[in-house]
């Protein structure tokens, strides 16, 4: 079998927002498979509002007074692009909570970033050389709105002074499983909690029997957890990295396996 041929007559269904599925759909159709967008999340960035760019100003102006800048996600690291347009201090040490974060922070800033060596999430970051030793260090947390307390929690109580800067935020899109129910989905790519709970609201009643028979590839134990908790019938498979090429070879692991 030929490179191009290892994904004959799949389909997978991908839920990235639209602008961040490309890679991804280039890899499954580069392996001989069909990648169908099917974006769950919608990202707004509040650079773009005024009152909310306002209040985001205010923190970004003093981010000279600051210790280290953390970035929860990709989309944190474009959100405060948006606002940064001279780039972040130099003295200002920049932490991303995963590989495709610090490469976000690479693309915009020519920076890097430090990252956890292997689990890429709040333990992870909790647990660098960097974040042992922070007693009356000021520490800015770009997120999306509502994001896990856990990680500022932590901080602040190892001595840390702790700011968020929400700069950007989700939605749920209008629209419907009718699209992609007669499409012979093999497999539904999701990649994180919220991106799974919208594709169940989504569904609805009139599409969530269909949903829960689905097989999911995600990329943590906590999202193959809450399918679990949501009925799906099938293991949701852990990709073995939380980026597109772990999720390519979760997808191929399984359809082997098959």
């Amino acid at each position: 079998m030929t490179m191009g041929e290892r994904l004959k007559n799949i389909s997978i269904l991908v839920t990235r927002p639209v602008d961040q599925a490309q890679n991804l759909c280039r890899l499954i159709e580069e392996a001989g498979g069909k990648a169908i967008q099917f974006p769950v999340m919608e990202i707004s960035y509040d650079a773009e509002n005024g009152e909310a760019r306002q209040a985001l100003e205010a923190i970004t102006q003093q981010l000279d007074s600051y210790r280290m800048a953390i970035f929860v996600s990709a989309n944190a690291v474009r959100g405060a692009a948006r606002l940064l347009r001279q780039g972040p201090p130099e003295q200002l040490i920049l932490a991303a909570v995963g590989k495709a974060t610090a490469e976000a922070v690479e693309k915009c800033w020519q920076r890097e970033a430090i990252l956890p060596a292997r689990h890429f999430n709040s333990e992870g970051l909790l647990a660098l050389p960097q974040l042992q030793h922070i007693k009356h260090q000021k520490i800015v947390i770009f997120r999306g709105r509502g994001g896990r307390e856990k990680l500022a929690a932590e901080l602040v109580n190892r001595g840390a002074e702790v700011t968020y800067a929400a700069v950007y935020h989700r939605n749920v899109p209008q629209t419907t499983l009718d699209i992609v129910r007669n499409q012979s989905i093999d497999a539904i790519c999701v990649t994180s909690n919220e991106g799974l709970q919208n594709l169940c609201e989504i569904a609805g009643a009139g599409h969530r029997n269909w949903l829960l028979r689905q097989q999911l590839v995600v990329i943590s134990q906590r999202s193959a957890d809450l399918a679990r908790q949501l009925g799906f019938t099938h293991e949701a498979i852990v990709a073995p990295s939380a980026n597109d090429q772990g999720l390519l070879s979760a997808i191929l692991s399984w359809k082997n396996n098959k």
